[in-house]
């Protein structure tokens, strides 16, 4: 149970402010956002605030924000249609019902549609009940309702295609960025409530009859060279040793304000594959500082080193150091949260991040049906000065939902294989 409120914290977390870049950058785009949505599938919850409705969805696979003059959006009134209106003290319509045919309703004027515009001129037109031919101008914010369900209008400069190409572009970047920049927080709120790891060269235990113990080396000592190589942090200390195997070295450490040299063979580790490198038997906890300036640097350090790891990795997976077999779908990352969460809310803190900056770098991939391969038309579209037929780019992003949703199976199918067989 731990487990899995972790791994929906966690995705909800994600999920959310990923979405929320796209919300924030539609709204001060002027886009109207009908829906935000956390997971997809069939609705379990949702609330209507203003002119969007907040739901979270069955399956915690993603999450979705619905733009107005996307995906069908259109709001036609056909000829021929009956309609009611409800208009204001100006005569602006501002509501629009469908099939309505309950006169009970007070102020419910009656039309059978003529003609009507709801994206650009904002107009209906057709005859009332006395047969006489009539116009109304529609309010910008005027709802259609049909069947208990509302849902407002969008003008067409409230529509995502209206916008220009700069706008749409930044829209959808802001999904993957705010990933980005919530990994930062985190890495942040890590430096400000664990502190900020020095990476100082002080041991702080010895295995012992390891090479380390045997030439007198004591937790506490600061180790400042390594044959005359100075050490100014544990990782210097860690990759001279590693490229020393089975050879004499002299350690030079401080102790008690006093300088002494320890005389020790390297011990050769193979690991499973036959690479070889040196170890000495020493562990090592970082001293912690707690400065919320050098928080915020650690935070951003951070954010860009896991960020480029990312990056060779995808890299590997491209020149076939890595198959598909390495990679996990949901049920591999709640395995995986399942195990990091053992080892404490610090460490689960970091799992997030990285999956935070893991889900930012997999949707700005030039791939259809992602941000990234939605920002690749958009720079198309800015180079030929005018957007891809609106039609063969849907078919595009179709084809690569199909293939996504394949390799979803995929991978599922081997975190199956490889966790429960």
């Amino acid at each position: 149970m731990q487990t899995a409120i972790a791994f929906l914290l966690i995705f909800g977390m994600l999920v959310f402010f990923h979405e929320l870049g796209h919300f924030l950058f539609a709204k001060r785009a002027g886009i109207l956002v009908r829906e935000f949505a956390i997971g997809m599938g069939p609705k379990i919850y949702g609330r209507t605030h203003g002119e969007t409705m907040y739901t979270v969805r069955l399956l915690p696979i993603g999450g979705y924000v619905r733009m107005a003059g996307e995906d069908m959006d259109g709001t036609e009134l056909q000829p021929g249609y009956r309609i009611g209106l409800i208009v204001d003290e100006d005569n602006i319509v501002k509501k629009i019902i469908f099939n309505q045919n309950n006169k009970q309703l007070p102020d419910l004027l009656f039309l059978e549609v003529e003609r009507a515009d709801l994206e650009k001129n904002l107009f209906v037109e057709g005859y009332d009940e006395e047969e006489r031919l009539v116009r109304y101008q529609v309010a910008r914010d005027c709802v259609l309702a049909e069947n208990g369900r509302e849902l407002v209008i969008a003008p067409h400069d409230r529509q995502f295609n209206a916008k220009t190409v700069g706008q749409r572009a930044m829209t959808i970047f802001a999904g993957p960025l705010f990933n980005f920049i919530l990994a930062f927080v985190i890495y942040l709120m890590i430096g400000l409530i664990h502190g900020i790891p020095t990476y100082e060269p002080i041991i702080s235990e010895v295995v012992e009859n390891d090479p380390a113990a045997q030439a007198g080396m004591l937790a506490g000592d600061r180790v400042t060279a390594i044959e005359g190589q100075a050490v100014e942090k544990w990782q210097d200390l860690a990759a001279i040793v590693q490229d020393h195997p089975n050879e004499a070295i002299t350690v030079t450490v401080e102790r008690d304000g006093q300088s002494v040299n320890l005389n020790m063979t390297v011990k050769e580790v193979q690991e499973p594959d036959g690479e070889k490198y040196g170890q000495i038997g020493v562990r090592y906890e970082s001293p912690r500082e707690f400065n919320p300036l050098k928080a915020v640097v650690y935070g951003a350090q951070e954010t860009y080193n896991m960020t480029v790891k990312i990056f060779e990795l995808l890299g590997m997976l491209v020149t076939g150091k890595f198959t598909i077999d390495a990679l996990s779908g949901p049920v591999g990352i709640y395995k995986a949260t399942e195990q990091v969460a053992q080892y404490g809310i610090m460490n689960l803190m970091n799992w997030a991040a990285m999956l935070s900056i893991n889900l930012g770098i997999m949707n700005l991939l030039p791939l259809p049906a992602l941000d990234g391969g939605r920002l690749l038309f958009f720079g198309f579209e800015a180079l030929r000065g005018k957007p891809i037929d609106r039609q063969k780019e849907g078919i595009v992003h179709f084809v690569g939902i199909v293939l996504l949703m394949i390799l979803m199976v995929v991978v599922t199918w081997n975190d199956i294989q490889r966790f429960f067989f």
